[in-house]
């Protein structure tokens, strides 16, 4: 389906990890297959970014990060089954990687997060194999952190870059990383780390985690101002449809 012209795929969470399965038991693969986990935020750069309108259209898989997506959808009468964010991704393909014997890579964050992430992945999933990590200050040595990236064969890449620099970044470099799948999972390995906490499960079913990020990190305030720019898209497009 499309959300205000932008690609979200119509995949639950068992759907979303079937066809990441595929994709990670399928052989001769030459490039690393992105998945973008998209929400409100997303979809609002995405419609002013035709570069990250292109990197979600050839996605391998364009997943509803956020309650915005699902009540987008609700509106314009196709509703989903459920949110597929980033972090949860992360932790099923996790789960996966430990039973398949799949090597995962950690790129992203402040120094130190990736190791205390990794850390409690292989405390939840024993027999996960973290492949390499390293922190998102590496600017000035890119290529360095590409080349270490491939040597290691890793087949899962999870990127926290924050949206949209990580789509940006794996679709340039998604023929160099050696991986299999890339996905950007913007403040996981925060929330992994323990340094963030995550909405309780109460907000989550109520549809409120973004409030509570918000309440609990006033700063961002203007990232949130797309929200009521999406909300009144999405209604505009609603009356478009009638």
């Amino acid at each position: 389906m499309r959300i205000l012209g932008i690609r979200v795929d119509e995949y639950d969470m068992q759907a979303a990890l079937a066809r990441l399965t595929k994709l990670l038991e399928q052989p001769g693969q030459k490039e690393a297959a992105q998945v973008v986990t998209i929400n409100p935020e997303g979809v609002m750069l995405a419609k002013a970014d035709p570069e990250l309108q292109r990197i979600a259209e050839q996605a391998a898989l364009v997943t509803a990060d956020g309650t915005g997506i699902l009540w987008a959808a609700e509106k314009l009468g196709k509703p989903l089954k459920e949110r597929v964010t980033g972090i949860d991704l992360l932790e099923k393909l996790a789960e996966q990687a430990a039973k398949k014997g799949w090597k995962v890579y950690l790129l992203g964050a402040k120094p130190g997060i990736a190791e205390q992430a990794a850390a409690e992945l292989c405390c939840r999933y024993p027999g996960l194999q973290i492949a390499g990590m390293e922190n998102g200050y590496f600017r000035d040595r890119e290529e360095a952190v590409i080349e270490a990236i491939r040597r290691t064969e890793a087949d899962i890449l999870f990127a926290a870059l924050g949206m949209p620099f990580q789509e940006h970044w794996l679709y340039q470099h998604r023929k160099e990383l050696g991986c299999r799948v890339s996905i950007g999972v913007g403040g996981s390995f925060d929330v992994l780390a323990g340094t963030v906490k995550r909405a309780p499960r109460l907000w989550q079913k109520l549809r409120l985690e973004w409030l509570w990020r918000l309440l609990s990190d006033p700063k961002r305030w203007r990232r949130y101002l797309a929200i009521p720019r999406f909300m009144q898209a999405v209604l505009r497009e609603k009356k478009q449809l009638r």
